[in-house]
């Protein structure tokens, strides 16, 4: 895995000698990344070199490429919107995944998938499938274990949005819970279970 301080050398003394070339990552200070920015959307940068805060909120419309190393360290989500970053002015975009995960690997399929579509709602899917599901009705992603016992994400998408939409209307109306009191209970016993974990992780 490359940094981006290991990159800097590298390329600027190989392959892309002669451009101008800069860094941006976390640790600079605000007033540096703000400079950096608006010299590279001004073009009197050539090549950026970078670390995921370029994430999100940067529109560049002259930036028309982008290489993400060691790609398979990162989910389908963000590798989706790490190449969003690209193309967004007249010209095409182009992004190159690079890794050295296995052909068969989780971590393949998953570059395969985000290079196969730019549909970010079929992405998600995908996500979502990979990551197991996880807690979708919670706060948790960790993607291990699903409170869901009847139910599946995919296949009962519709009825879950329903159940989510009622129960939102629900609190709306009777915030207490005063007409409702035997779920009243069981929403106390859930909270109570989710405080435990909580405390048990500290």
């Amino acid at each position: 895995m490359a940094s981006v301080s290991e990159l800097y050398p590298l390329l600027g003394q190989g392959a892309l000698k002669g451009l101008r070339i800069a860094v941006l990552h976390g640790r600079l200070p605000a007033e540096v990344k703000d400079q950096t920015m608006s010299e590279f959307s001004r073009g009197e940068i050539d090549v950026l070199i970078s670390t995921t805060v370029i994430e999100v909120g940067v529109d560049v419309p002259n930036a028309t490429m982008m290489v993400i190393m060691d790609a398979d360290r990162f989910g389908v989500s963000q590798l989706h919107q790490l190449r969003g970053r690209v193309g967004r002015g007249s010209a095409p975009g182009l992004c190159l995944l690079v890794s050295k995960a296995a052909p068969e690997s989780p971590a393949m399929a998953r570059l395969n998938a985000v290079a196969a579509t730019l549909d970010g709602f079929e992405l998600s899917r995908i996500d979502l499938e990979q990551r197991r599901e996880g807690d979708v009705l919670g706060a948790s992603q960790s993607g291990v274990r699903s409170h869901l016992r009847l139910l599946r994400v995919l296949r009962d998408e519709e009825l879950i949005e329903s159940a989510r939409e009622i129960a939102t209307n629900l609190i709306d109306q009777d915030p207490e819970l005063s007409a409702n009191p035997l779920l009243k209970i069981e929403v106390e016993e859930l909270q109570a279970l989710e405080s435990a974990a909580f405390i048990d992780k500290r």
